[in-house]
């Protein structure tokens, strides 16, 4: 009996060594783990980003024309059309940080950018969707990120101050592109891949949608992809 006392024991006191070494391995990894999930999902929620678009369908979008195609391919909104048309937010906007990335045909000819504040109106015969727009162009005119006013003054607002602001960026052709649009009240700011390109003051718009932009080419497609705003 002594020895069967003995021998259960020893065998429990072997288990009990063998679980605390495997909870001294595997705690600091466990840990470690839930850690890097807290710290990323604190650092999501004080950035205070919305995905504008969900990777997934086209919630929240609407194209207000007869014609052009909008569908999502992998994880990206894809517009493909032979007439110009803009694939615009249902929702509207006022003080905000917008993020996003635009990639244009492999090919030329192609233009496209993002509105913002824009304003629709899908009665209009031409100009259903109008204002402000921050250009993706592949032009040497270099004008990506440079505000274009869309059915409005048109490059009214690239004054001879506003062509000192920045750098200029031609877009390329079949790669990605990032944007940063930050308006709050009338001051306007346009960052095309980390580079300051408008940096304005403009009170036409305080509010409106945020609209993504097919320039018409048949047979082209501009992608576009991690689309957020933070309202402000």
């Amino acid at each position: 009996m002594l020895i069967h006392k003995v021998i259960s024991f020893l065998s429990l006191s072997s288990l009990s060594s063998y679980a605390f070494t495997f909870c001294l391995l595997a705690s600091p990894i466990d840990a470690q783990d839930v850690a890097v999930k807290e710290t990323l999902a604190v650092s999501a929620e004080e950035e205070g980003f919305v995905e504008l678009f969900n990777g997934k369908d086209l919630s929240g979008w609407s194209n207000v024309y007869k014609h052009g195609d909008a569908k999502v391919v992998d994880g990206e909104i894809h517009l493909t059309g032979n007439k110009k048309f803009f694939l615009t937010t249902k929702k509207a906007y006022k003080d905000f940080e917008l993020e996003l990335e635009i990639m244009l045909p492999a090919v030329g000819p192609a233009n496209s950018g993002v509105m913002f504040r824009a304003q629709v109106d899908k009665t209009k015969p031409k100009y259903k969707v109008w204002g402000y727009q921050a250009e993706c162009d592949p032009a040497k005119r270099a004008l990506s990120g440079r505000i274009y006013d869309e059915g409005r003054r048109r490059w009214g607002l690239l004054t001879d101050e506003q062509k000192k602001i920045g750098k200029y960026i031609q877009a390329p052709y079949g790669e990605w592109i990032g944007y940063r649009i930050v308006c709050k009240g009338d001051h306007i700011q346009v960052w095309v891949n980390g580079h300051l390109t408008t940096d304005l003051k403009d009170s036409a718009d305080a509010e409106g949608v945020i609209g993504l932009q097919h320039h018409g080419e048949n047979g082209k497609t501009y992608r576009f992809k991690h689309i957020k705003l933070k309202e402000l």
